[in-house]
């Protein structure tokens, strides 16, 4: 319960309530009577601002004037054009002229209602001049642009009567002090939970519909455009004009509000000539106390007003409420939801079902006891009591103070390697280096993989922030096969990695470290390194190629990878060298790799092996040691011709294929990598003047000084990342 103080006799309090359209001079009248019944403690000024100023919309100034309030200022704030640059024009025009307003009036208090574009104009003249808000209606959920007027609005006031427990609890989690909030209840509720049951409700009824019309015989249609969906909310109020016309029931139809939208919304009606219709009753604007009876009394009110989700909900009334306007509001039994009106025959069906019904009032929104409440609030009001805001944020554990450590902190990436044996995990620093590298067996199957990855990569963030003082970046992966580096995903491995295609790899583990995750297959990774750590520094056109197990290797045009449009850029293992050659991993023959790769020159060993051949003096193996295509370049260097033959072949071939590199995309450098790069390097070149066109021929061969290609360029695509560079 809140317990207000009041500091003994002072001056009347200066309330000026400023009301922007029809609807919510219906929630701020009863208060405006309140106040106006207690001059000994309040001095009302009224500000009339908004649609109430425009003639398209009833001019309903003037019921302020006839219930004998007066207006001490009329603002004309509306630009006219209907649509989302018009609301914003107008609340440009609001603020514009409302500084001299405020300043002429000196308000204590400026009471805001609800959520329109006129009320933000108003919350925010009045912080700036450091005037006190009072927001009604703060803390309720409905769609559209609405929400976020309306939490802004709260956010800029300092006092806040709410309807219902759930909107004075979304207050106080919105940081809101609890001090300031008071439950009221809805003001119109005061009016109509009284005043619903008039002995003159049929004469109403008859002037509005026709002398002809029964009670619980009728509707009411409103709705309004939902601003952030124009397109849909005008094809929605077509779909209810159908229905309504199909539906053959006397209708009371009134005008939309001044939205954008709006005029799209009365052109439709026009078009179906609506205001002609012997069924339809088009009205721009109804009393409220009238309008009470009306809804009160009614067989059904469809469309999207608030007024069918709070006050028909006071009298049984059945309402239907068309798409998203009203989405989170709290409603009573009595309203069926078509949030997907999508067909005339879904709203018509609705209708079969809620016409004519009766339900228990509901009194969610008010007990009829707001205004009382609301005028104690304000009586509370001190007035020396500091204006700023004081915001009740929930504790949070205090900073860390900064220290050298955190200054110090190495920024870092994750870098992981999934080769066709080992699983292998590095923290690498901006500069490069391999700060702690893991590594582990691959294991054989997806589930045990994906487990591995992810314990692997939690592990050693855990080590870079607590043992090595790095900051994790993100997460860069390398992987053998195809990748789409857009989406994280490994459509094709190869032959050595099993069960690794069309694997998510990208979402597992960013959703398990909580950072972005970047990857691309080995080849392409081995250039990204060269690129950003390597013989590719500063070089617009170069190719990496990896020799190793396969043949792999990556593409970098005008300092950019290169994918191509099925991400099989640079398989530069599998170009063709032979038409009739040895049969390929890929399932081809002639290829590169049939010839060059490690595989390659470990069937050629075991070959020779087998036809012993392979062994020469100085040349030994142990029991049930593997003969590896080690084995053969030994052989060969002791003078082993068929080995010699067999990497001439080797070399030949590849040199043949990188020819072919430099004759299609031109590069200006060719970076060899991987275990064999060293024995390759004299074949390539050689293959290069011999085969190659004059102009590819200077073209330099290195080969790569980096320890770690596939984890550097792993961790390059976050690096890169972290200095903005577009990979």
């Amino acid at each position: 319960m809140i317990i207000f103080l009041l500091k003994g006799r002072r001056r009347r309090l200066r309330v000026c309530v400023a009301t922007c359209n029809r609807a919510d001079y219906s929630k701020l009248a009863p208060i405006m009577f309140g106040i106006k019944a207690q001059p000994e403690n309040f001095e009302l000024e009224v500000m009339v601002l908004g649609s109430h100023l425009i003639d398209d919309y009833g001019n309903t100034f003037r019921m302020i004037e006839q219930d004998d309030f007066d207006i001490g200022s009329k603002l004309h704030t509306i630009v006219r054009g209907e649509d989302e640059a018009a609301m914003v024009e107008s609340v440009g025009l609001a603020l514009v002229k409302l500084p001299d307003v405020l300043q002429r009036l000196q308000p204590d208090v400026l009471v805001v209602h609800g959520d329109r574009f006129d009320a933000l104009a108003l919350a925010t003249a009045a912080a700036l001049m450091n005037v006190r808000i009072l927001h009604l209606e703060g803390g309720e959920v409905s769609g559209t642009i609405d929400d976020s007027i309306r939490h802004a609005i709260s956010k800029l006031a300092h006092y806040h009567a709410c309807c219902t427990r759930s909107a004075e609890q979304h207050l106080i989690a919105m940081c809101e002090d609890h001090s300031r909030i008071l439950l009221t209840g809805c003001p119109s509720y005061d009016k109509l939970l009284s005043a619903h049951r008039r002995d003159d409700y049929m004469d109403i009824i008859h002037s509005w519909l026709g002398d002809d019309v029964k009670e619980q015989d009728y509707i009411v249609a409103l709705q309004h455009p939902v601003t952030t969906d124009i397109k849909n909310s005008i094809k929605i109020y077509e779909l209810m004009l159908d229905a309504l016309i199909s539906f053959n029931k006397r209708t009371l139809i009134l005008f939309p509000n001044i939205d954008a939208g709006s005029k799209e919304m009365v052109r439709v009606m026009r078009k179906k000539g609506i205001e002609r219709h012997p069924n339809f009753r088009a009205v721009k604007h109804v009393p409220f106390e009238q309008f009470i009876q009306l809804v009160s009394h009614a067989g059904c009110m469809i469309g999207n007003s608030s007024c069918g989700v709070r006050e028909a909900g006071a009298f049984g009334t059945p309402v239907i409420n068309l798409g998203t306007r009203q989405t989170g509001r709290e409603t009573g039994e009595n309203v069926l939801h078509v949030r997907d009106a999508d067909t005339q025959n879904k709203i018509y069906h609705a209708l079969e079902l809620q016409f004519g019904k009766r339900y228990p009032c509901s009194k969610i929104y008010g007990d009829g006891n707001a205004v009382p409440r609301i005028l104690k609030f304000l009586q509370s009001i001190d007035l020396d009591e500091p204006l700023q805001k004081t915001f009740r944020f929930p504790t949070v554990k205090e900073c860390i103070s900064q220290d050298i450590d955190h200054i110090l902190e190495t920024q870092s990436a994750l870098a992981v390697d999934l080769g066709g044996t080992n699983l292998r995990v590095a923290i690498v620093s901006m500069k490069g280096k391999i700060v702690k590298k893991y590594s582990q067996p691959n294991p054989k199957t997806y589930e045990d993989r994906i487990a591995l990855i992810l314990k692997m990569c939690s592990d050693a963030a855990c080590d870079a922030a607590v043992n090595l003082n790095c900051r994790i970046l993100g997460v860069g992966i390398s992987t053998g096969g195809r990748v789409n580096p857009h989406k994280g995903v490994i459509l094709h491995s190869t032959k050595l990695i099993q069960e690794w295609s069309s694997v998510d790899i990208r979402t597992p583990v960013s959703d398990t470290l909580h950072l972005p995750v970047w990857v691309d297959n080995d080849g392409n990774c081995a250039a990204l390194a060269e690129r950003k750590f390597g013989h590719g520094r500063g070089v617009e056109n170069f190719v990496t190629v990896i020799t190793g197990t396969g043949i792999g290797g990556g593409i970098v045009q005008h300092g950019e990878l290169v994918h191509g449009s099925t991400f099989c850029a640079a398989e530069l293992g599998h170009i063709m060298v032979s038409l009739e050659g040895p049969e390929c991993s890929c399932g081809s023959r002639g290829c590169i790799e049939a010839y060059a790769s490690g595989a390659a020159l470990q069937r050629e060993a075991k070959r020779l092996h087998d036809e012993d051949l392979l062994l020469v003096e100085g040349m030994s193996l142990k029991k049930d040691e593997q003969v590896t295509a080690a084995h053969l370049i030994s052989a060969a260097h002791l003078g082993n011709s068929k080995a010699e033959a067999m990497l001439q072949t080797a070399g030949a071939a590849l040199g043949m294929g990188i020819v072919n590199i430099l004759h299609t995309v031109n590069p200006g450098l060719v970076v060899l990598s991987g275990i064999l790069a060293s024995f390759y390097q004299n074949p390539v070149q050689q293959a290069i003047r011999q085969r190659a066109l004059s102009s590819a021929q200077g073209i330099h061969v290195v080969i790569s000084e980096l320890e770690e290609p596939a984890l550097l360029g792993a961790a390059s695509m976050v690096l890169d990342y972290t200095t903005r560079r577009t990979y």
